[in-house]
């Protein structure tokens, strides 16, 4: 995990200018732990969420994109190190970037947008599943093109809608 649990969901509200019950919100849709101290990675996830929806992205694309992304890091084990976080605790890391999933920020080895998978990643110290994955009916690539659907249609809306949110903030600063 990245960071200590130091915050509290007041601390958290009163940083991104939200209120508790927002935050509240937030949990509950995105199906996220609720703690009693939260980390800098969970801050990083719920400022992004903020952010994203201040650039008029839909909270049910993602919804939608988080639940895929979710699946992908099953797929590739990443919730094998026991934290409740799991999800969560790649937010807030600057390496490599370009190979991050938008909202758990998880590195995958690939830059993104790209249509190629690292096959057989594991990420777990657990003894391997009986049956792998493409036979219990996962596919890792073809969840991941669903991602890079949704990430791309996400990347052109927040293209679109920068040029009036940079306007806004103009006319925010002569007020």
């Amino acid at each position: 995990m990245l960071g200590d649990f130091t915050r509290t969901l007041i601390e958290i509200g009163r940083e991104l200018n939200r209120p508790v019950i927002y935050l509240h919100g937030l949990q509950t849709r995105f199906e996220l732990p609720e703690c009693e101290a939260y980390c800098d990675a969970y801050l990083e996830f719920l400022t992004k969420l903020v952010h994203l929806r201040a650039l008029s992205i839909p909270e049910e694309t993602l919804r939608n994109l988080w639940r895929i992304e979710k699946k992908l890091l099953l797929l590739l084990h990443a919730h094998s190190n026991g934290s409740p976080t799991w999800c969560l605790d790649a937010c807030g890391a600057t390496s490599h970037p370009e190979q991050r999933l938008l909202l758990s920020n998880y590195d995958i080895g690939v830059e993104i947008p790209s249509k190629t998978l690292q096959l057989g990643l594991n990420f777990s110290d657990k003894l391997p599943e009986l049956f792998t994955g493409r036979q219990m009916g996962e596919d890792g690539l073809r969840v991941l093109q669903d991602y890079l659907q949704l990430y791309t249609r996400i990347r052109s809306d927040v293209r679109t809608e920068l040029p009036l949110i940079r306007a806004a903030s103009r006319r925010g600063r002569q007020l």
